[in-house]
């Protein structure tokens, strides 16, 4: 059976160091590791986390020696400009647009999240896939750490 890809924005890598976020951040990095899943990060990532403070890029390094890239391409940024002209977000998100757009193409699977306000939100999700179909790709899930992690419980 395939591991889902798992495309994850640069959200995820500060919450290691964010109490709020930090256990199901630690736990869904700690899975990464073992293979649970595969990661994904884009070129996009890379360009947002060196305005992060130095322990985040530092950890991002870390993250890159498991994890694949992929690179927003000409497709992507079309892709973009649908959400954008779709009214997902305002041009000013677009870099969230391009995010989705990114993992889309990358045929993840997943994209992992904890921005609830442009990417894990019910009605985002809906709108980025309901062009997604307009534009013939498939669906992608968006979620937050914390609801691809496995609990102990669970295993």
């Amino acid at each position: 059976m395939r591991r889902n890809r798992v495309y994850i924005d640069t959200s995820v890598l500060g919450a290691v160091f964010d109490e709020e976020f930090r256990e199901a951040t630690t736990a869904f990095f700690e899975q990464a590791r073992l293979s649970r899943f595969d990661i994904v990060m884009s070129a996009l990532v890379e360009d947002e986390i060196s305005l992060s403070p130095q322990n985040v890029q530092d950890f991002y390094a870390e993250v890159l020696a498991y994890a694949g890239s992929v690179f927003p391409t000409q497709q992507a940024i079309l892709l973009q400009q649908a959400y954008l002209d779709a009214g997902v977000v305002s041009p000013k998100w677009a870099d969230d647009a391009l995010h989705v757009a990114t993992a889309t193409l990358a045929e993840c699977d997943i994209i992992v999240s904890w921005n609830f306000r442009h990417m894990v939100h019910y009605d985002k999700k809906r709108k980025y896939n309901a062009v997604n179909v307009l534009n013939g790709y498939g669906y992608i899930d968006i979620l937050s750490p914390a609801e691809v992690i496995e609990y102990e419980e669970d295993i």
